[in-house]
């Protein structure tokens, strides 16, 4: 195990800083005092978990800058879009000290008995594993529901955001949260197994590829700890001979560009019937060509560079080997010259099944337009993945496009007619190997607590 976690500012390629490591017997500590601190938060009211909940929203969103400019160093996303981040974070923690209390209370049930009820009391600790692309809104949407339930929470963040994850523990003691409700570990992704495995670790909750997620849930699964994976997404939107097309196109280059292409959520798919394919494709393309990359730090700045070289790399590898299986490179598809991880924004046209832009989740800046010839081949083409996370429609009969929305189109979440995104007041995750179990909403805040059943006689 390396004894240091490197940060590198993928604008500059240059080192920021390095972590030390926790050692077995800082992580056993932690642990131990993360099953202490649980002891004592389960028991306080649940009017007051919504109240430090609260307090820690109002923190955020008076602290922003710092935390954004962290965010900004570490991964490249624009510092407007890390602002973004955090002010969605705090309004997150907000729904849930508003609604929490309400979605925790006990549900009457009408049987033989004297009383019977449902009771949502919390289990224990959850490790929370988290990646890069949104540092702070992929911890704090677990978190809300997480610590409202009255768990506690561990989080193992991506190697290259330490500085992210250290801020977040940071960040809840100075909002006055109990000690160690919350802790940090940091530690690289080979160190983590024995961590799931603990018996203090009650439920892990986990966001990231499809790969890494099988590990953690097998992992997991082999000491029958429940799991909540949000895994990868490509997400296809499909765009119906009748759409505004003005509207969809705009719609689509926004979601695929958002965090520089590096969502799971982001559309990466465009289906698009041929009566319409060739106008679509030249606006987006044109559309596209308008967006510029540079220093993320600067205010105007609208796409960042992607979040590691490696990453960029390989991503360049799986547009140059869809050019070669015969797809159609409209803009983009180099390498700019230069320190950044930078990457153009890139169209592909058309796209087959058995390229990678067809089959393989591209994460960064690239669009792959897929011809279908109507509207049933669209729904087709968009439900042929092995991935289910989000997906989108485009139709000026939007009653026609609702019910496809509901009945037709295999994710976890379908827009009409708008681009896909998070929002705490309605569930978010995925089917088929996007994962399983849902966060936000009284779904999420469900996940992690002991749905008991209370009968009396």
């Amino acid at each position: 195990m390396s004894d240091t976690l490197i940060s590198v500012n993928p604008f500059t390629g240059k080192e920021i800083a390095s972590f030390k490591t926790d050692t077995p017997t800082i992580v056993k500590y932690k642990l131990e005092q993360a099953h202490k601190a649980f002891e004592k938060w389960s028991k306080v009211s649940i009017r007051q978990r919504a109240a430090y909940l609260k307090a820690l929203a109002d923190y955020l969103q008076k602290n922003k800058k710092n935390m954004a400019e962290t965010a900004t160093l570490e991964m490249g996303k624009p510092y407007i879009q890390s602002i973004t981040e955090i002010e969605k974070s705090a309004t997150t923690l907000a729904f849930y000290a508003e609604n929490g209390p309400r979605f925790l209370e006990p549900e009457a049930v009408a049987t033989e008995a004297e009383k019977s009820f449902v009771t949502f009391q919390p289990l224990g600790t959850v490790l929370a594993i988290m990646p890069w692309n949104f540092p702070y809104w992929q911890v704090f949407r677990a978190m809300g529901p997480i610590l409202m339930a009255g768990n506690t929470m561990l989080l193992k963040h991506a190697s290259n955001v330490t500085g992210c994850a250290l801020i977040i523990e940071k960040v809840l003691e100075e909002a006055g949260l109990p000690e160690h409700i919350f802790q940090t570990l940091v530690l690289p992704s080979s160190a983590i197994e024995p961590v799931i495995a603990h018996r203090y670790v009650q439920a892990v909750t986990f966001t990231g590829s499809s790969s890494a997620g099988s590990k953690v849930a097998a992992t997991a699964g082999s000491h029958l700890k429940k799991q909540v994976l949000e895994l990868g997404g490509s997400d296809a939107y499909v765009v119906l001979a009748d759409a505004d097309l003005k509207r969809a196109v705009e719609v689509c280059v926004t979601s695929r560009l958002n965090n520089t292409g590096q969502s799971c959520i982001s559309a990466k798919r465009f289906v698009v019937d041929q009566k319409v394919i060739s106008t679509f494709t030249s606006q987006m393309v044109e559309q596209m060509q308008q967006r510029s990359f540079g220093d993320p730090m600067h205010m105007t700045t609208q796409l960042g560079p992607l979040a590691r070289h490696d990453l960029r790399d390989t991503l360049h590898k799986q547009v140059l080997e869809s050019v070669e299986k015969g797809a159609k490179l409209l803009c983009g598809g180099f390498i700019p010259e230069g320190d950044g991880a930078f990457y153009p924004p890139t169209v592909l046209s058309g796209v087959k099944k058995g390229m990678p832009a067809y089959d393989e989740e591209l994460f960064g800046p690239v669009a792959a337009i897929i011809e279908a010839k109507d509207e049933a081949d669209a729904i087709r083409i968009a439900n042929d993945s092995i991935y289910g996370l989000g997906g989108a429609i485009f139709s000026r009969d939007t009653k026609r496009a609702e019910k496809i929305a509901e009945e037709q189109l295999q994710a976890g979440s379908i827009f009409v007619n708008d681009f896909v995104r998070s929002d705490a007041r309605l569930p978010f995750g995925g089917i088929k190997q996007s994962g399983y179990g849902r966060e936000l909403s009284s779904y999420g805040l469900r996940e992690f607590v002991n749905i008991k059943t209370v009968f009396v006689r």
